[in-house]
């Protein structure tokens, strides 16, 4: 008898540029210790490329509900968190701590987390990768302001 069960699907999408490959790179066994399945959108390369490829295609996944969270990591994660929040429905965050990554997430729903290989190491970026995927939108309050966003 053979196993034809599907994996499951992504549920994240994690890419970088150029600057942030090693990071990246970094924080796929994490992903996988958190059980949580991705898919890596890229680069793989230490060659020069441009931060707004990989920050579109994260962000129109989310936008078009193929993934519901995303992770970027560009030298400081303020160039993709900018192209990423061109997207309807994405509210991207730059952060260099957990808190601010728990907070992003219970209060602004945040959806896609942007990272800075050149501000946080892999031990710290961890550390905050795990507050956001672990972290749920509190809702109530918040939601009006969330709201307010899209308008």
């Amino acid at each position: 008898m053979t196993n034809t069960a599907k994996a499951p699907d992504p549920q994240l999408a994690i890419a970088c540029d150029h600057a942030g490959l090693a990071l990246k790179e970094s924080l796929k066994p994490a992903l996988t210790k958190l059980g949580v399945a991705f898919v890596d959108l890229g680069t793989n390369s230490e060659n020069s490329t441009d931060y707004p490829d990989y920050a579109h295609a994260v962000a129109s996944g989310i936008e078009v509900g193929r993934f519901k969270l995303g992770i970027l990591v560009c030298g400081t994660g303020l160039g993709m968190c900018m192209a990423a929040n061109r997207h309807r429905n994405v509210r991207a965050a730059s952060c260099s701590d957990a808190y601010a990554a728990r907070m992003a997430r219970a209060h602004n729903d945040a959806n896609v987390l942007c990272l800075g290989s050149r501000i946080v190491g892999a031990g710290l970026a961890e550390d905050i990768v795990k507050a956001f995927v672990e972290g749920t939108f509190e809702g109530g309050r918040h939601a009006g302001r969330v709201a307010k966003i899209e308008r």
